[in-house]
């Protein structure tokens, strides 16, 4: 049979997200990858604290949205609802988007939806969802770029067209090719993405979470990567396992001002979750004489701790934060930005 040559977007976008794609199916992410939300319910519960923080700057309103896009299994809004304080629970407007069904057992006051609210007044998290928002390819050859094509079925690549104006403007401003065999992932999709969010955030805090990198460190030959039960494996769109790259957050931060974000931050997982209490630090050892159980706990806690904040690891994500309408909150505010 004959290979079926696509762009990389088109085969992310079915691979992922078609009739029979792997998000489609409901799959469970923790079953194929470590994130935040599966390493430790600490992640959540920093995100509570965070959470506060935008309630204090809004004035405490009667209702506060809570959104969750690409929310997957909704493990991380039931841990937000866990953690938070009680007063501002009783508040809150908890929104799952995600266009796998809906799990059992998630509590009910969830509102599990395929799409984004038409406006948010509160907080808005992307937990590693622009890495899967699917892009195209494109490689520098000696007669100049050119989109890869991928064959589905196979995941092997050949040069296809010139990059559309679209993707040569987005190239030449975020990401320029100079050698013959420097590839980049046009990125204008995730921006787009992202600044649907902003745009309905009528006033609070967005963040983005995920694999990134900036223009200073582009990634020469790219990041397109796969993954299925718990291991990285080759990259082929055939709906048998997740699709990645990482994503430019920067081009990204510049979308979001563009849709109307005040305030923009852009660091590490690792400087925002120490700002938000996650030190990692253990507790002392007089500790385990006194209160024994107490120092298990906080053993434990600190053991989490070191590997969401892990330089080499989870620590390394971007943090991508944008406020509309209200000053960056103050946990965050003295991050320095790698923006």
């Amino acid at each position: 049979m004959a290979a079926a040559w696509v762009t990389w977007r088109t085969a992310m976008e079915q691979a992922l997200y078609g009739r029979d794609g792997f998000y489609r199916r409901g799959e469970n992410p923790g079953d194929h990858f470590r994130t935040s939300v599966h390493a430790s319910p600490r992640f959540a519960e920093a995100m509570a604290r965070l959470l506060g923080e935008v309630d204090a700057a809004l004035g405490h309103p009667p209702r506060v949205d809570l959104v969750d896009v690409g929310a997957g299994s909704g493990r991380l809004l039931a841990g937000i609802l866990d953690a938070v304080d009680p007063r501002l629970g009783a508040r809150l407007a908890p929104i799952a988007v995600e266009i796998a069904p809906r799990p059992p057992g998630l509590p009910e006051r969830i509102r599990w939806r395929g799409g984004l609210p038409d406006a948010v007044t509160g907080m808005v998290i992307a937990n590693e969802w622009l890495d899967n928002v699917p892009l195209d390819v494109v490689e520098q050859t000696a007669a100049g770029p050119r989109t890869v094509l991928v064959d589905p079925a196979t995941g092997e690549e050949r040069p296809g067209p010139e990059p559309s104006a679209e993707d040569r403007r987005w190239l030449a401003r975020w990401w320029p090719l100079r050698e013959p065999g420097d590839r980049a992932e046009v990125g204008h999709p995730r921006c787009t993405a992202w600044a649907s969010v902003i745009r309905r955030l009528r006033r609070g805090l967005a963040v983005a979470v995920d694999y990134s990198h900036t223009r200073a460190s582009r990634p020469v030959y790219g990041t397109l990567t796969g993954y299925r039960d718990g291991a990285a494996v080759p990259a082929v769109p055939d709906g048998s396992c997740d699709v990645t790259a990482h994503v430019a957050l920067d081009a990204c931060t510049s979308a979001g001002e563009e849709a109307g974000a005040t305030v923009s931050l852009l660091t590490t997982q690792r400087e925002a979750l120490r700002a938000l209490g996650l030190t990692g630090e253990r507790p002392p050892v007089e500790m385990a004489r006194s209160d024994p159980r107490g120092y298990v706990a906080a053993l434990c806690a600190a053991g989490e701790d070191a590997e969401l904040i892990d330089p080499d690891g989870l620590g390394s994500f971007g943090w991508l934060a944008q406020t509309v309408g209200i000053d960056m909150p103050a946990s965050l505010a003295a991050r320095v930005s790698v923006y």
